[in-house]
């Protein structure tokens, strides 16, 4: 565990006591600092009291005698409306922050001159693709025998890392919402590998979710930044951080275009990584080599990952080896096994549209598993997508507002066991079973995770 740094005898109000908050809350005692927690949910609330931390309810606060509120993710910081607790703080303007922020002030401190190699940190953001382009980072970073960890928002929490050693690196992965709130962020090379409409309506609108992205970048002002620009506002974030076009404190990455005439760039095209610096081809790699990176979606987290460790000085026939031998994240394009010719893929992560058709174009005669919680009311753009969709076996709630929109052939299964089956019996050898709901799984289950393996359940069935 890290502890909290420069928080003797500050008080904090923590709310929200799920993983991060909990671990937020260890570190802050730790370190000396006065906490109370606060949660909208009893049983986390009694949690908390069993770990020894004091709660409260909000009516109970004295909010002179707070000096910080410290929100979790899940908590609504301004959209679409505040929590009471994050609404009574602005109002007596007690300072807001998250775990992210304590964590990036907490880091660095007169410890760090025992170092010889001072530890780096990654930072990792994007609408799809962060934990795959996180994993791969920290993955090729091991193979190289450098010592690294993963945290943020995958693996653990910021405050459960072990204390940092020379020259590791540690690898976070940020959600918008993390990145939203912290007061302090300032790692050495910040990753953003893709935008695509997620969580509007947290972030009030399309311009919020990009600004909560872009304070990464801006707030922090990394020595390195790694952007994805198939998309306008990549192109946009790459444009307003760079001093000149050939700045390569600013690596552009692609997967959809060459880039060979600006700056430093990382791009895929034909199953091959490039890299080109001033104009000037420096390395090439060879995808096809990667099963587990199979798509341009995953060509572009490979290019993220090669620029990322590029920057702190590997070469590239240790990133190709290491690019090689990444067997990939579960329920992420996942390979879960093969029945008479069949192949089934798990890609329960493709909660959004823009993810799904990811999915979609890197298989051939689909037949696909979709349907959930809808993020997006009008989900007609995966019409674009299902060229190589036999048939989709639609679950969820509501089946048919999913099943009515899209216009390939399709049957309403409602749940996971049925459609599993109705998939194996209608496919041939040959044909891919994917899961790709480009829908959230809080309809019917409590995590993506948990629609995975329910996913993996009924095919270990049919064996």
């Amino acid at each position: 565990m890290i502890s909290a740094q420069n928080v003797k005898n500050t008080s904090y109000a923590i709310l929200g006591l799920g993983r991060s908050g909990l671990s937020a809350a260890a570190a802050l005692k730790a370190g000396g600092a006065k906490i109370l927690c606060l949660d909208d949910n009893i049983n986390n609330l009694k949690k908390a009291e069993e770990l020894g931390f004091t709660c409260t309810i909000p009516d109970k606060l004295n909010w002179n005698e707070i000096d910080v509120l410290l929100v979790s993710p899940g908590v609504p910081h301004h959209y679409p409306k505040p929590h009471i607790v994050v609404s009574a703080a602005i109002e007596n303007g007690v300072a807001i922050d998250n775990d992210i922020g304590l964590f990036f002030r907490s880091i660095a401190s007169a410890d760090w001159i025992k170092f010889d190699s001072i530890p780096k940190i990654i930072a990792v953001t994007g609408s799809n693709g962060k934990s795959t382009t996180s994993a791969l980072i920290h993955h090729i970073l091991r193979c190289e025998g450098r010592p690294s960890q993963l945290a943020g928002n995958i693996g653990k929490g910021v405050f459960d890392l072990e204390p940092l050693t020379d020259g590791e690196t540690i690898i976070l992965e940020l959600s918008s919402y993390q990145t939203e709130v912290a007061n302090s962020i300032t790692p050495d090379i910040a990753v953003f590998t893709n935008f695509t409409p997620d969580h509007l309506e947290r972030h009030g609108g399309i311009g919020g979710y990009y600004a909560a992205k872009k304070r990464l970048f801006i707030s922090g002002c990394p020595d390195r930044s790694v952007i994805g620009v198939d998309e306008f506002e990549g192109q946009l974030l790459a444009q307003e951080i760079a001093d000149h076009s050939h700045d390569d404190r600013v690596i552009r990455v692609s997967s959809s275009k060459k880039i060979t005439n600006i700056g430093w760039s990382v791009f895929a095209n034909k199953g091959f990584l490039s890299e080109y610096r001033r104009g000037k081809q420096v390395a090439s790699l060879d995808l096809r080599k990667c099963t587990a990176l199979q798509g341009s979606h995953n060509h572009q987290n490979a290019c993220a990952a090669y620029a990322a460790v590029r920057s702190l000085g590997l070469g590239p026939r240790s990133i190709e080896k290491a690019l090689e031998s990444f067997n990939g994240l579960s329920h992420r394009s996942q390979l879960v096994t093969e029945i008479g010719g069949v192949v089934f893929i798990n890609d329960s992560k493709a909660t959004n549209v823009d993810s799904a058709m990811k999915a979609l174009a890197t298989f051939s005669k689909v037949r696909w598993i979709c349907g959930g919680e809808q993020k997006e009311e009008d989900i007609s753009r995966l019409n674009n997508a299902l060229t190589n969709v036999k048939k989709a076996y639609v679950i969820g709630a509501n089946t048919e507002k999913f099943s009515s929109q899209i216009s390939c052939e399709f049957e309403n299964c409602n749940t996971m066991d049925i459609a599993v089956q109705k998939a194996f019996r209608d496919a041939q050898a040959g044909d891919t079973v994917l899961l790709a709901p480009a829908a959230a799984s809080f309809d019917q289950y409590g995590s993506f995770e948990e629609r995975g393996q329910a996913f993996e359940h009924e095919i270990k069935k049919l064996v």
